[in-house]
């Protein structure tokens, strides 16, 4: 196989992956650097001398054919359509699933993951409920090898990550194995770009729950129980904070869009009614038809995708663009959302941090209320975090940040609330009050000619052979198709076949499956290889032919 070209921090991570002494490693990795590249080449190290179930843990279903098609390309094929019923099929390496698969599935992924090797993708997400974590604990447990990745490996509650090894034992700062900042990110060059903070400051008037009337800038001392209130009132589609807001950032994305065509922005919406506002106000403001991404929608991915691919300018999404999320046209974001924590935040920024090649100018603007919570997530972003489990932060909270805080509580009584006005107010109001990500000042073009990072070849030993075709997995890397899509083309066609031959010969599909497994010689359509589901459909072609 010919060399594979890895960034600097990938070949030392890598080099510290084959040199760790324990079951479980700790990759800590800025988003937009490169981790699942990494995964897949030390996937190819741990899997050298032998064939060993493989199992990818990701958060959402999204990422699960994002990291089959990523795998492919190191001729590793795993399995993203993987049911609880399944065993791993011959012709595939291992399988992915997400979070909450595992905790529905631990059992079934148990007896598959047994002396293998997991992957945990973003694994902070395991800790978001105890069952995912005590989920993916008995699906993964008895794996030889744990391979964690993260960008953020920090938490806002008292959960433990699963298999994540604390400073203090059960408590105290996460431990990583290898970890890459921001710092280091922006220092090395053509890895990911600086992103600056343009902050809106305003005035905004909201009646309480107990119903009296309120007024105050985001700079005013508030108690913290009416900040909330505060930033919902900006983010109200009603007042003119918001609109004033996408407007600059409309404005800085069309600059952008001067020498970037294909540049891109991001709106984060509070929930689905306040995304479906926002393009309103993008299309009678601007005259843009903006994409909609809404977390319960189950074409969310491919809005996603076809977004990804396109040269439109913008795309409002509710918990849908989050870790992992490859769009690296992103330039501009606007962060209009009441979720206000700084593992949130973190993984907002790193949408637009992604480094495109061949651009000579990359900055990239986060567009900002200036909620003190926000502004200090701001200032310390570059700053490396960590989980702990002590004391609630106690630096944020000295400051004045509640890092804890999202939405207000349910004791606030929302359905009591009433945002009355809100206007954009103050220095910031144009965009010049940025802050960057790394203390760099924002008229310095660091990130110019930075595209040819001081990479390192390395050749990684074959993929385990597997039945089938065995094409090349580094040629014509990004025309290659995923033995997943192949499967699941052919297991449509099937399906075509069987509604055919239900016409034909009255017989109800069940029977007709069974027939045609019989004649196939498969247990299962599910875990079918290639070859057999071939195989099958040219049995269903015959039976048709022969009427």
């Amino acid at each position: 196989m010919r060399a594979i070209t890895l960034r600097p921090w990938q070949h030392d991570a890598l080099d510290a992956f084959r040199a760790r002494k324990s079951p479980d490693f700790l990759a800590v990795a800025c988003p937009g650097a490169g981790k699942t590249t990494f995964a897949l080449a030390a996937l190819r190290q741990a899997l050298r001398t032998e064939r060993r179930p493989v199992v990818v843990v990701v958060p959402t279903q999204h990422l699960k054919h994002q990291w089959a098609q990523a795998a492919a390309r190191f001729g590793l094929h795993l399995e993203a359509d993987w049911q609880w019923r399944m065993g791993l099929p011959s012709d595939m390496h291992g399988v992915i699933v997400t979070y909450s698969q595992a905790s529905t599935s631990a059992k079934s992924l148990a007896r598959l993951a047994k002396g293998g090797i997991a992957v945990l993708d973003e694994v902070h997400h395991a800790a978001s409920e105890r069952s995912w974590g005590d989920g993916v604990r008995s699906a993964v447990g008895d794996a030889e090898c744990r391979l964690l990745l993260s960008g953020t490996p920090f938490r806002t509650d008292d959960n433990p990550i699963p298999f994540v090894t604390y400073s203090f034992g059960d408590y105290g700062d996460a431990v990583a194995d290898y970890s890459y900042g921001y710092g280091d990110a922006l220092a090395e060059g053509g890895v990911v770009r600086p992103v600056f903070f343009p902050r809106f400051d305003g005035h905004m008037e909201w009646r309480s729950s107990d119903g009296e009337e309120m007024g105050a800038s985001f700079d005013e001392d508030l108690r913290r129980d009416q900040w909330g209130a505060r930033l919902r009132t900006a983010l109200s589609p009603d007042g003119d904070w918001l609109p004033a807001v996408l407007a600059k950032a409309h404005e800085r994305l069309v600059d952008i869009r001067r020498t970037h065509a294909g540049a891109g922005g991001l709106v984060i919406a509070i929930d689905q009614e306040h995304a479906r506002v926002v393009v309103k106000i993008l299309k009678r403001d601007h005259k843009i038809s903006a994409r909609v991404a809404l977390s319960d929608d189950p074409k969310a991915s491919a809005v996603i995708a076809k977004f990804a691919q396109s040269d439109d300018p913008w795309i409002v999404a509710v918990r849908m663009i989050s870790e992992g999320v490859d769009i690296p046209r992103l330039r501009v974001g606007v962060l209009a959302t009441t979720t206000a924590t700084a593992l949130f935040f973190r993984q907002a920024v790193g949408r637009i941090a992604r480094w495109t090649p061949g651009l000579r100018s990359q900055k990239a603007y986060f567009f900002l209320p200036d909620d003190p919570r926000v502004r200090g997530h701001a200032l310390t972003l570059a700053q490396e975090r960590r989980h702990s489990i002590e004391a609630r932060r106690r630096s944020m909270e000295e400051a004045g940040f509640d890092s804890t805080a999202t939405e207000p509580r349910a004791e606030e009584q929302l359905s009591l609330f009433q945002a009355l006005s809100s206007t954009v107010v103050g220095a910031a109001a144009d965009g010049s009050s940025s802050t960057p990500v790394d203390g760099i000042d924002p008229s310095e073009d660091l990130e110019a000619g930075r595209d040819a990072f001081a990479g390192f070849d390395v050749v990684l030993p074959p993929p385990p052979p597997l039945p089938g075709r065995q094409p090349d997995p580094l040629d014509a890397l990004s025309e290659m198709r995923t033995r997943e899509s192949e499967k699941r083309d052919l297991r449509d066609f099937n399906m075509v076949r069987v509604t055919e031959l239900a016409r034909l010969t009255g017989w109800d599909h069940a029977r007709i499956n069974g027939e045609l497994n019989r004649r196939a010689g498969i247990r299962s359509i599910a875990e079918a290889t290639v070859a057999q589901l071939e195989k099958r459909l040219k049995e269903a072609d015959r039976w048709i032919a022969a009427g």
